[in-house]
C-alpha cells in the first residue's frame, strides 16, 4: 500500500484474503496491514468459508450438477475454488479458508488475539428471516441468540462468511 508506516487506525480486508490464492500471497497482504496499522490498531479480514460452496449449492440446487460436485471437492479437500469454464452465476477463483487457517495465518503475521465472527452465523437458514428483523421483539430474540454463537469455534466454518479480528501488537 502507498502509505508510511504505523499510520492507520483501522484496516479493513475485504477481498484480498479470498482472492489471493495462495498462502504466501495472503501472508504478505496482512503483513502489510500489520505494516500500515499503528500499535494497537484495529485489523478486520473477510473470508469465505471453506464450506460456502456446499452451502450454497445446496440452497440454489447446484449441487446435483456434476461439475459443481467436483469443484465443491476440491473447496472442501484444498480451500481452492475453481471453476475453469467460468460459468455465469458461478464464483470466480478464490482461496476458500477453513476458520483454523484463517486464525493460524493472521497469528503468523503478528497479530495476537485473534477474534473470529461468523458473519452470517446461523440466522442465514431461516426462510423468513426478513420477518425476524422487522419484528422489534422478534430482531431482538435473534441477535441475542446470534451474538451467543457467532464466534462459537465448533460452528464456525457454518457460516459462509467469516471475519478475523484483531489488534496491531502495541
Amino acid at each position: 500500500m502507498p502509505y508510511p508506516d504505523r499510520v492507520a487506525d483501522a484496516v479493513l480486508l475485504a477481498g484480498p484474503l479470498y482472492h489471493l490464492t495462495s498462502r504466501a500471497d495472503r501472508l504478505t497482504a496482512l503483513r502489510e496491514a500489520a505494516r500500515v496499522l499503528r500499535p494497537g490498531g484495529v485489523l478486520v479480514a473477510a473470508a469465505i468459508s471453506r464450506f460456502a460452496s456446499l452451502y450454497d449449492g445446496l440452497a440454489r440446487g447446484m449441487l446435483a450438477r456434476p461439475a459443481f460436485q467436483a469443484i465443491v471437492e476440491r473447496d472442501l479437500a484444498e480451500g481452492q475454488h475453481r471453476d475453469d469454464e467460468r460459468r455465469p452465476g458461478w464464483f470466480t477463483t478464490a482461496f476458500f479458508h477453513h476458520p483454523d487457517e484463517l486464525r493460524a495465518e493472521v497469528v503468523d503475521t503478528g497479530f495476537t488475539d485473534v477474534r473470529l465472527v461468523a458473519v452470517e452465523g446461523p440466522g442465514w437458514v431461516a426462510d423468513d428471516l426478513a420477518a425476524w428483523l422487522d419484528d422489534g421483539s422478534r430482531r431482538a430474540t435473534l441477535l441475542r441468540f446470534l451474538a451467543a454463537v457467532e464466534s462459537e469455534p465448533s460452528t464456525m466454518g457454518a457460516s459462509p462468511h467469516l471475519l478475523a479480528v484483531s489488534r496491531a501488537p502495541r
